[in-house]
């Protein structure tokens, strides 16, 4: 059990970043707010100073998800369908776009992204729930697994929740392990990987779309899709103000800086396997193997700040991050 490796204010100190009595994803600030995890059996809640952040969902799904995601403004940044349905203004389109999710496409040649495939990860047992100065964290172990019980590979993830005056944040860390006796192999296709679906109203396009799009090279908007950057941000309106999310890809990650699978209508994900779709180069050239037994590890941020990337500080908060190894 994780408790079993508990240090002074710190646990699992390889996969938390944590050594001693310092913890480096613990927030500095001292006007930061206090992250509180309650596990409810079914899924873990994510308050801030009280309030709720997000909601973890791991039991009886096809894959673990949180909704709702919370933004500056009060109101969720993301899509409520297909959690709740018939909300006003929303597409009920895609119907495996929940929230904000991390799967991928072609995972040892199974589609693990779209519900109507074979694909189910499947966590294994309850959630570990980690709290740290203010901030907290989630630690779980997942099955990749086909509808007929066949193992495909496991994975170890970290969820960091973190409060900062500038805006609430979550850290995904997830490790990929393959089995002992077959490599592993993430194929090339443009449906993944770190993803969130937005709420209508920060989509580019669409009947109350008011949203824009800006990446770390200056690129905008649908010119996007299929880009390297080191960050992207969609921000647009939620409850009459502006704000925004931004994903940060960090330089340690394997093909850092990552594509962008980020489309018009609310889709938003980084996908470092999809070069074939991106680049319109021969099948499979985006495949990634993992050696049998050994593992590969991403990581990932979620920044939700107030405004667009100029006043939201996008760039600084990401020249932060990357800086921490």
């Amino acid at each position: 059990m994780l408790k079993q490796f508990l240090g002074v204010l710190c646990v699992m100190s390889l996969s938390l970043g944590c050594v001693a009595q310092e913890c480096p994803w613990a927030p500095e600030d001292a006007q930061a707010k206090a992250v509180e995890l309650k596990d409810t059996g079914k899924t873990v809640t994510v308050n801030i100073d009280g309030k709720l952040f997000t909601e973890y969902h791991y039991t009886d799904v096809i894959r673990p998800y949180f909704y709702p995601v919370i933004g500056p403004s009060g109101g969720p940044v993301n899509r409520h369908f297909p959690m709740k349905k018939g909300v006003t203004g929303e597409a009920a389109d895609h119907p495996h776009h929940k929230s904000l999710w991390y799967t991928h496409g072609n995972v040892g040649g199974v589609d693990f992204w779209d519900d109507r495939r074979e694909g189910r990860i499947v966590q294994k047992g309850a959630p570990e729930l980690v709290t740290v100065d203010k901030a907290a964290a989630i630690v779980t172990e997942n099955n990749w697994i086909t509808t007929d019980g066949k193992l495909i590979c496991t994975d170890k993830r970290v969820y960091r929740f973190i409060s900062t005056p500038d805006g609430p944040m979550i850290d995904f860390e997830i490790t990929y392990q393959a089995l002992k006796e077959k490599d592993l192999v993430l194929g090339d296709t443009k449906e993944g990987s770190m993803a969130i679906r937005l709420a209508p109203t920060m989509r580019l396009k669409g009947e109350v779309g008011q949203g824009h799009i800006v990446n770390s090279e200056g690129v905008r908007d649908g010119a996007t899709w299929g880009k390297r950057a080191k960050w992207c941000d969609y921000y647009g309106p939620v409850n009459d103000q502006i704000v925004g999310v931004a994903i940060f890809d960090h330089p340690e990650n394997p093909r850092f800086p990552t594509w962008w699978h980020v489309r018009d209508y609310g889709l938003f994900a980084a996908n470092p396997f999809g070069i074939h779709d991106f680049e319109k180069k021969e099948a499979g050239v985006g495949d990634l193997t993992v050696s049998a037994g050994e593992t590969t590890t991403f990581r990932y941020r979620f920044y939700f700040h107030e405004g667009d990337e100029k006043e939201g500080k996008v760039s600084e908060r990401y020249a932060e991050w990357a800086a921490k190894k």
